[in-house]
């Protein structure tokens, strides 16, 4: 029997799509009414045109999900249409195509009536966050204007280093800049940004934790179960792992010191050995705390088998007079058992991936499967994979300053002085020890984690908002004594904006009231004089 759609469009573009899909090499058979369909059908899609909102394609979709299901529903979007991607991904479709090509449609519709969800969004126009509302001060636009200016230079920064110059000096002297621009702009927000403003300034997490492709957002699902999922999000991470991967973290990465080929090798191999530990936990059919801490007991292992594999488990160089083999000195020289802090816990990210577990997503409970959790999912699984290699380019770099043979072997040709070998170790123990007692802190007390992202070419860094009680907690005293500066920052700051008003407030009454009224009796006296040397003349 052919696949049965129910098509609901207008009547130019309905018959140009009946055409389509019955000139297809599936067979379709294409009703544009319910009387027509024989039984229920396999697919609902639905074109609403141009001039839908919001509000009503939820309400549309929902009726039409009560009336046809369990029948998936497809929605068709126009070219350039308005809607921000983050609210169209909460829609209760489980494909969602804007303006797609012939054969794109025709894949999609496969998909969809096997099970699966699809996404193909084009960039749309994002909200303006420094739109100024009304009722802002001079001091509020001055600060607004001065992040939107930032933010500006940053983004051309970012498309400079994308692709990144062949020029070492040019490549340093951009992600110089880059950093000293996110400081800038850190402190423009510490000093002067009131909490109203930083709401403005700051875009809400969940739109900052989705990954946005360069091209819009692309999500091809054929399987919603936990191992169709994992499937999608390992080859989409393969994908992002397979370019030159340059540094749009504004952090200093001990990944970079690695040469380009052994970087893709160690990501590539953590994803390969990250797939043997996923079914292992499906086989030992854990839960909750348990599937945590198993978890967390095969991390070790898995680190060393991703180095083994980086470095080639026959490899042999010259040390000391001899050969000796790389990947087994490595692990032998090397503290592969530590965590980051930064790195959340992975209950709900296996929960999901082992069981098909619903995930907690921008504060609502949503099925593994739909395009929200999915490319959240991909941005937990992208976080821990680049830590991961963090924490293992780190030995490896300390390995290499012991070996002198194994930095051509391993590192960037940059890096095979020692000079600069150690001065770029150096640096990451200074931002080690900034960021363990000053930046960590501070974003515990504000509720704020930073994940690594595998996106547009390169690794990111976005926030994500959720609370962080337990560990703000158990921090040292001096570190608990950091959270206070923003905690007075914030206690003051009212006071202080409300002192800086009541200055200005004098300074226009004295400008208004005496000095106005002062030149206006003075200009009085001389219009006055003047008229009467005029009557005597």
């Amino acid at each position: 029997m052919p696949s049965q759609l129910l098509l609901f469009a207008e009547p130019l573009l309905r018959d140009g799509l009946i055409r389509l899909l019955e000139a297809s090499q599936t067979v379709y058979r294409v009703a544009t009414k319910p009387e027509e369909l024989v039984g229920r059908p396999q697919l609902v899609i639905w074109h609403p045109g141009s001039a839908a909102t919001l509000a009503s394609l939820e309400r549309e979709l929902e009726e039409l999900r009560s009336r046809w299901q369990p029948a998936p529903l497809l929605l068709l979007l126009p070219q350039g249409q308005p809607h921000p991607t983050a609210q169209l991904l909460q829609l209760p479709v489980a494909g969602l195509l804007e303006a797609p090509e012939t054969q794109q449609l025709l894949e999609a519709i496969t998909t969809l009536c096997a099970g699966g969800r699809v996404v193909a969004l084009a960039d749309g126009p994002a909200p303006d966050p420094f739109a100024l509302p009304p009722g802002l001060g001079i001091g509020h636009r001055f600060l607004l204007s001065g992040l939107k200016q930032i933010d500006a230079k940053l983004d051309g920064c970012r498309t400079l280093l994308n692709p990144p110059p062949r020029d070492p000096v040019s490549l340093l002297v951009l992600q110089g800049r880059l950093r000293e621009l996110r400081a800038a702009r850190h402190c423009l927000l510490l000093l002067w940004g009131p909490l109203d403003s930083l709401v403005v300034a700051a875009p809400t997490a969940f739109t900052n934790a989705l990954p946005q492709a360069r091209f819009g957002t692309q999500l091809n699902l054929p399987s919603p179960s936990a191992e169709g999922i994992w499937h999608t999000l390992r080859a989409r991470l393969e994908v992002a792992s397979q370019g030159g991967l340059t540094n749009q973290s504004g952090q200093l990465l001990a990944l970079q010191g690695l040469a380009a080929d052994r970087r893709r090798d160690l990501l590539l191999s953590l994803l390969e050995h990250c797939d043997g530990v996923r079914q292992q936990l499906v086989v030992e059919h854990l839960h909750g705390q348990q599937l945590q801490g198993r978890w967390d007991e095969l991390q070790l292992e898995l680190r060393q088998q991703a180095l083994r594999a980086m470095t080639g488990p026959y490899v042999q160089l010259p040390r000391d007079g001899s050969l000796q083999g790389v990947a087994e000195a490595l692990i032998q020289g090397s503290d592969l058992a530590g965590s980051d802090p930064e790195l959340p816990e992975a209950q709900a990210m296996l929960a999901a991936l082992v069981h098909g577990q619903p995930l907690l997503v921008d504060g609502q409970l949503v099925p593994a499967d739909e395009p929200r959790a999915v490319l959240y999912l991909e941005q937990l699984l992208a976080n821990w994979l680049v830590r991961s290699a963090e924490l293992i380019s780190s030995d490896v770099l300390s390995s290499c300053a012991s070996w002198p043979e194994l930095r051509r072997y391993l590192l960037q040709p940059e890096l095979l002085a020692t000079r600069n070998l150690e001065r770029l170790r150096n640096q990451l123990n200074a931002q080690q020890r900034w960021n363990s007692w000053f930046v960590r802190p501070i974003a515990l007390y504000e509720s704020r984690r930073s994940l690594f992202s595998l996106q547009s070419g390169g690794i990111g860094l976005v926030d994500l908002t959720e609370p962080r009680d337990a560990e703000l907690r158990d921090l040292g005293w001096v570190q608990q004594l950091v959270t206070l500066s923003p905690e007075t920052r914030d206690a003051l700051a009212p006071q202080l904006q409300s002192l800086i008003k009541g200055f200005g407030d004098l300074f226009v009454v004295l400008l208004t009231q005496v000095v106005g009224r002062s030149i206006g009796l003075v200009g009085r006296g001389i219009r006055q004089g003047m008229g009467r040397s005029l009557s005597r003349g």
